[in-house]
């Protein structure tokens, strides 16, 4: 069974106590910690992630913080969806060792007034449509990482922003820790997992992987358009091929840093294509988002 640990200083005891446990059992100077952070209703590629840090670790921490910090006042933080029972299920069988599962009164306090900005991500567009989004993960990443000192982190490929702000963050504030990006788990029909998915009928997932199976197409034209053209394509895809969602925007950006391709640029390999789509489905409006690299 996976140890739970609600505070701080418990879950630092906690990997102090392995750590002094493996050093004894198998004479390892220095055990290597694995680190998975989440915001819990954990799916096929939270595990995914848990899986690749046992396979690489002597330790493997999760967390599960839905982090207010992130979430602008009209998104779903008050909604978003919770199974802690499921997740520590899914943990125990995964092997994790110790999940990580503070209050927000834990990780800030009543009096918080220091933050992390990644100014880079500016410009970014899915900074654009949320602004203060990437200052909320820089933070509480930085927290993360601070209480729990892995050697090795790992996130999933379809924040891939995210993923962009994260690595940024980590060698501007020389972590001692290597960012590991895992690819995208989908399920079946191509729609890429997320928590989020519980808002949707099974019939709207169906609808939903049009999502996946357009952007894929959309490796056809790339190297024959420009970034405005392939964009304006997909989007007149999407909204006529399902009359329920709406874009919000679409990326071609710079696989490094996430800046956003010329309006007439030729678009290179290694391309990050990103979206994020609002599908309004018969329970609420949804925010989908996914990601495909160009090559």
């Amino acid at each position: 069974m996976v140890i739970i640990c609600k505070t701080i200083q418990t879950l630092r005891d906690e990997i102090k106590l392995k750590k002094k446990t493996i050093r004894a059992s198998t004479g390892k100077d220095e055990p290597t910690v694995g680190f998975v952070p989440t915001m819990g209703y954990l799916h096929r590629g939270h595990i995914s992630l848990v899986e690749q840090a046992r396979a690489a670790n002597d330790i493997v921490v999760a967390s599960i913080f839905v982090n207010p910090t992130q979430f602008a006042p009209h998104e779903d933080l008050a909604s978003y969806p919770v199974d802690i029972e499921s997740d520590v299920r899914l943990l125990t069988a995964a092997n994790a060792d110790i999940l990580f599962l503070p209050s927000v009164a834990e990780m800030y306090g009543t009096d918080a007034s220091t933050f992390v900005e990644v100014t880079s991500m500016a410009p970014v567009l899915e900074s654009v449509a949320r602004p203060g989004h990437f200052r909320g993960v820089a933070t509480v990443v930085t927290k993360l990482l601070n209480i729990v000192s892995p050697d090795v982190m790992y996130i999933g490929q379809k924040d891939a922003m995210q993923c962009v702000c994260l690595r940024k963050m980590v060698r501007d504030l020389a972590f001692n820790t290597l960012v590991v990006v895992g690819d995208t788990v989908r399920e079946s029909n191509g729609l890429a997992m997320s928590s989020r998915n519980s808002y949707l009928t099974p019939e709207e997932r169906e609808e939903a992987a049009l999502i996946y199976r357009e952007m894929t197409n959309m490796k056809q034209h790339y190297q024959t358009t420009t970034r405005q053209a392939l964009a304006d394509l997909l989007k007149d895809t999407l909204e006529s091929g399902c009359s329920k969602m709406k874009v919000d925007y679409i990326s071609l950006a710079n696989g490094d840093t996430g800046i956003e391709l010329e309006n007439d640029s030729v678009i290179p390999n290694g391309a990050i294509l990103s979206l994020a789509v609002f599908f309004h489905g018969a329970n609420r409006k949804t925010r989908l988002i996914d990601v495909i690299i160009l090559n």
